[in-house]
């Protein structure tokens, strides 16, 4: 039997208290104590040992204390301080190690992993030059909220604060990153610190670092597991009734009201639907919420911000409230100030930016089906054809830009026939530089699927990694990585390691030799053109050296036969697309 944890309120379904395999429940079930989808659930271990016994060490004991926590992944470099540890996870066959080529891949694959599951991953290190690679990765889900647990080694406990070789004051490097941030200074420590760190990032949404001595992971020691299962609080949480009521009159007093959707609001899709539809609302995203509801839903009107739809800002700018659900604000959201019902499970996200209406701390899963309740139904026919007349405009441009046959092949005709050809619950991993533009403005998601990105870092680089950590997470899942020649260029090496693991992604590079987002950048502000180009590549060429496969893309009448071949294909595959630097819109 085996036990599934709920990523977003903690609550542990037991299969064999319940009676019921948890797969054989139907897909509509909800958690039955804080409303999320299945889908929220991931699998803890299936077969915990409660005492380790026989020669194991320190190292063994903090590995299968992760285990028993829900820890599935370790990625990372092994080294001279770290030795023990993975020597650790050689052993246990119930947690998988992925050996990277660089250690910001290791932390940006734990990052992605955290956003795509809600659950935990680990990146692992040495000492000094490997715990300083980790910093990007690890800053990237601290500022997604992300849960992360890095593990870095560290000299032998007498060496540290002797200038040995490969020592630095980690404890300090790391202090600003993380949530929870120790060092295991004796053997007694193993299961305390691991739990202490995973409990604190799950809870937190953040990242916890771990610095273990190389002297002590080898250190003999048996001890008692520390179960996962009544050591965890419940984050269910729910306003008070006066407060739901308080946002139940502002919205119905309302007449042009607006639903923005942040990543907070994932797996709320059904709910979103059924609360626009009742109050008559459009709804609006955040980018990286993108795929919250089909996007062809007729009430859906695209991102808001710098890459998003006229539809959507035209709208937020002539609406008398904002019903905003789990964002962060984020600078290129570019949320104005107006009447607002907030709905965000982080009390600090509240009125971040502006003051608000009502603030409703909580789980949207919990919070949506009670403002269903109490709304009231209303009809306009005026707004909702208003919605349509401007969405039906958003369409035709995007359409009218697609321009086929025009060469070098423009970015929104690859995106174009994207759209049409990956599969509907494909995993979408998104690089940052322009590229990410024309996913976010152009790319029309389903439901079914998910995207990831780099949503507050912004860090390129990020593209390539999460599309590994995702085939692993749903190996019988599609999934792409649509990035740029600077952003991929920046971990090309990890091509690698999704052939060394036979990890099939399918990466489309848009080549158009230029830092992109950095040209424009610098004409909109009326810099010359200066140190944005980038020495061209034969992408392709790389990518079968590497022993994955390679398509050159030159003229628009090959991209849609590569397409279908790379998505076609069970191996890693690299679509090197030549496009064109200028920005049209």
């Amino acid at each position: 039997m085996v036990k599934y944890r709920c990523t977003v309120c903690n609550y542990v379904y037991d299969e064999e208290k319940e009676k019921t395999k948890f797969r054989d429940l139907p897909e509509n079930w909800r958690c039955p104590v804080c409303n999320a989808a299945k889908n929220a659930f991931v699998e803890l271990d299936r077969d915990i040992k409660a005492t380790i016994k026989g020669k194991t060490t320190v190292s063994d004991v903090m590995v299968e204390q992760m285990v028993e926590w829900g820890v599935k992944y370790v990625f990372g470099i092994p080294g001279t301080s770290s030795l023990g540890v993975v020597d650790a996870l050689r052993k246990n066959d119930r947690i998988k190690y992925f050996q990277v080529r660089h250690e910001q891949s290791a932390a940006f694959m734990a990052s992605a992993y955290g956003k795509l599951t809600g659950n935990i991953a680990g990146c692992l290190t040495v000492a000094g030059p490997g715990a300083t690679n980790l910093v990007t990765g690890l800053y990237d889900a601290k500022l997604d909220y992300a849960p992360v647990l890095a593990l870095t080694g560290q000299v032998e406990r007498y060496r540290i604060g002797t200038d040995a070789t490969q020592e630095i004051d980690q404890h300090s490097f790391f202090e600003p990153i993380c949530v929870f941030n120790k060092t295991v200074m004796s053997k007694d420590q193993s299961t305390s610190l691991v739990t202490q760190a995973i409990k604190h990032a799950l809870m937190e949404r953040g990242v916890s670092h771990i610095g273990i001595p190389n002297d002590i992971q080898k250190l003999p020691f048996e001890t008692k597991i520390k179960s996962f299962e009544g050591n965890l609080a419940n984050r269910a949480t729910l306003p008070s009734k006066k407060l739901l009521k308080n946002a139940v009159e502002i919205i119905d007093n309302s007449n042009r009201p607006v639903i923005i959707a942040g990543f907070g609001a994932r797996g709320q899709g059904n709910n979103l639907i059924e609360l626009a539809e009742k109050i008559n609302s459009p709804i609006i995203t955040t980018f990286r919420a993108k795929g919250i509801i089909d996007e062809d839903h007729p009430f859906y009107m695209g991102c808001h911000g710098s890459i998003g739809s006229t539809a959507a800002s035209k709208l937020v700018e002539n609406s008398d409230l904002l019903i905003i659900i789990g964002s962060s604000f984020s600078d290129l959201t570019q949320i104005p100030e107006k009447r607002t019902v907030q709905i965000d499970i982080d009390p600090l996200m509240i009125a971040k930016k502006y003051p608000v209406e009502v603030g409703l701390v909580g789980n949207s899963a919990e919070i949506l089906p009670h403002l269903l309740k109490l709304v009231n139904k209303r009809d306009d026919d005026a707004y909702r054809k208003e919605m349509n007349n401007l969405k039906k405009e958003w369409l035709a441009l995007l359409e009218e830009e697609t321009l086929k046959d025009m060469s070098p092949i423009r970015p929104q005709y690859i995106i174009h026939l994207l759209n049409q050809k990956i599969a509907p619950n494909a995993i979408i991993a998104v690089d940052v530089g322009e590229n990410s533009w024309w996913v976010g403005r152009n790319f029309w998601m389903r439901k079914e699927q998910d995207i990831l990105l780099s949503g507050n870092l912004l860090s390129m680089g990020f593209g390539l990694p999460a599309a590994l950590a995702s085939q692993i997470t749903y190996p019988d899942r599609q999934v792409i990585c649509i990035t740029g020649d600077g952003g991929f260029s920046m971990v090309m090496g990890e091509f690698l390691t999704a052939v060394k693991y036979d990890i099939p992604v399918k990466v489309f590079l848009m080549n158009n030799k230029q830092l992109g987002m950095i040209m424009q950048e610098q004409k909109v502000e009326n810099y010359p053109n200066w140190q944005t180009e980038l020495q061209d590549c034969d992408y392709a060429g790389f990518a079968e050296n590497c022993g994955g496969i390679g398509i050159k893309v030159r003229e628009p009448e090959m991209l849609e036969s590569a397409i279908n071949k790379a998505l076609k294909l069970k191996k890693p595959v690299l679509v090197d697309i030549d496009t064109d630097p200028r920005r049209f819109i």
